[in-house]
């Protein structure tokens, strides 16, 4: 991008160079090229964060086995709508990426590989729980193919590692789906920016720190007091559109608009670790992502997994993770910065949250005092063969759960993502975490709707939404042939070599 005057006001200016932003770009690059955007990222590289690859899980989270999209209610049924609804959004990601990969705007699909995916239980209530889940999930069409077994033999072809010296009389049960996905949502981001400033329309900016968001005084556009981080010159950026998308970061940025939409919003941070295998011939071993029961009070980035992974190029295993806590809301963030994200508007909401959710408090107290003997012995419920020489510590990434007000005015702890915008429509942030990145194109096209309206009205943006997302506007779980078209076509241009059932 050609170099601004003072008084230039860039059209878009993402705050982030996570994957959330880079898909906010790419889709805005497609929609109007004629816009200038800027992206400042507060790290000296491109999505070191929640992104990266070893502070998430990288499972394309599509509800195929993740148990807590499936919650069980008190009367023993069990609710399957968000499960339906993240698959529906991880198949809208499938296909926007295609379509990059399609148009030469990603270069490469080495970000996806197919890893089946799996639920696994122990246990009598556990196993009929399970079984009443794949009942219910199959019945849609997303979720044909879905296998279940209890039989020990068809669980030793599943998953070898996990079977090896069980106890043969032990009661376990699992579900298995081919095409389940391990991402890259690091490599993905950087592929996406890498296109996003491939003219001089765009830039990138690295070691920005975000200071103050203020409106100007004709309210015409937002002034964005930045400090470079390298040069500790301070400068101020002028745009008429602002997206925060900088994960743990974004609470405090969103409070600093002063917008009344951000009132009421608070943070509560819980960091992760994780066990990663190092023995190259157990890694061999196990080639799945295997889900299990979260405890009672976990937060949903806390469900315990045995995760076959690739990154940069290696195949990895880990498991976890393990829930701790920190003041920090980002990895790389500040012990303050629970602290000071509490305000007067939503000092009221934390404290409720804090006394509704105790099960978490107490979970979060137990699971930092766990010894690393104690690790492994969660790990060895899954693979009893487990010993600790074969296994090292990784801190994983930070995440912030979202505290905000329900109907009644009460502060409640919400485990998932929420887009906060301006009435007008040109400041929104994202704030929480799971299911994150792997619904991050279903998000944005409702930043789109909300945040753009009248451009989303005409036919130009509506034709060229639909060129990228086939499926635009359309539940796939209702139309089984377009839902096996678009996925038998997704999984061909990103080279998955999935059986589409």
């Amino acid at each position: 991008m050609t170099k601004k005057s003072e008084d230039q006001v860039v059209d878009v200016l993402l705050i982030g160079a996570g994957i959330m932003s880079a898909t906010l770009g790419v889709f805005l690059k497609q929609l109007q090229p004629d816009w200038d955007i800027e992206i400042l990222e507060r790290l000296d590289e491109v999505a070191a964060e929640s992104s990266a690859a070893w502070n998430n899980a990288g499972t394309g989270h599509s509800a195929l086995c993740e148990l807590n999209y499936t919650p069980q209610k008190a009367d023993g049924s069990i609710d399957a709508s968000k499960a339906f609804k993240i698959n529906e959004q991880f198949e809208v990601s499938k296909q926007f990426w295609a379509y990059l990969v399609e148009h030469g705007m990603i270069h490469s699909p080495e970000f996806i590989k197919a890893v089946p995916h799996m639920s696994f239980v122990i246990g009598e209530e556990d196993i009929a729980y399970l079984k009443k889940r794949h009942e219910i999930l199959t019945q849609s069409e997303l979720f044909k193919g879905m296998q279940y077994s209890e039989d020990h033999a068809v669980l030793k072809e599943w998953f070898p590692l996990m079977m090896e010296n069980r106890d043969p009389n032990q009661r376990i049960a699992a579900t298995k789906m081919d095409i389940g996905t391990d991402v890259n949502f690091g490599a993905l981001a950087w592929s996406m920016v890498q296109y996003l400033f491939s003219d001089d329309r765009s830039i990138l900016k690295l070691a920005q720190d975000v200071k103050d968001i203020e409106r100007s005084k004709d309210g015409n556009h937002w002034e964005i007091k930045v400090k470079n981080l390298t040069t500790d010159v301070t400068r101020v950026v002028k745009a008429k559109f602002v997206f925060i998308g900088a994960g743990g970061g974004a609470l405090h940025l969103l409070e600093k608009t002063d917008i009344p939409e951000s009132k009421g919003y608070g943070g509560f941070p819980v960091s992760g670790q994780w066990l990663r295998c190092t023995n190259p011939e157990v890694i061999e071993k196990h080639h799945a992502k295997v889900y299990g029961k979260a405890a009672v009070g976990a937060p949903p980035m806390s469900v315990p997994h045995l995760d076959s992974r690739m990154i940069n190029g290696e195949k990895e295993l880990l498991f976890g993770p393990y829930a701790g806590f920190s003041t920090k809301f980002l990895k790389n963030g500040s012990y303050m910065d629970l602290p000071s994200s509490i305000k007067f508007g939503n000092i009221v909401p934390m404290l409720q949250a804090g006394m509704h959710n105790m099960a978490l408090t107490k979970y979060l107290i137990q699971q930092v005092r766990l010894k690393p003997e104690e690790k492994l012995e969660v790990l060895k419920e899954f693979y009893p063969d487990a010993k600790m020489g074969d296994w090292e510590l990784a801190i994983a990434g930070q995440r912030v759960q979202v505290i905000k007000k329900n109907a009644e005015g009460d502060g409640v702890l919400e485990f998932g993502t929420e887009l906060v915008h301006a009435a007008d429509g040109s400041v929104a942030a994202l704030l929480g975490a799971s299911p994150g990145a792997s619904t991050a194109v279903s998000v944005m096209l409702e930043l789109l709707k909300k945040c753009f309206p009248e451009q989303m009205g005409t036919a130009q943006w509506q034709s060229k939404i639909r060129e990228m997302i086939p499926s635009f506007g359309q539940e796939l779980g209702k139309n089984p042939e377009l839902l096996h078209k678009v996925r038998a076509h997704s999984a061909e241009v990103l080279q998955l070599n999935q059986v589409i059932a």
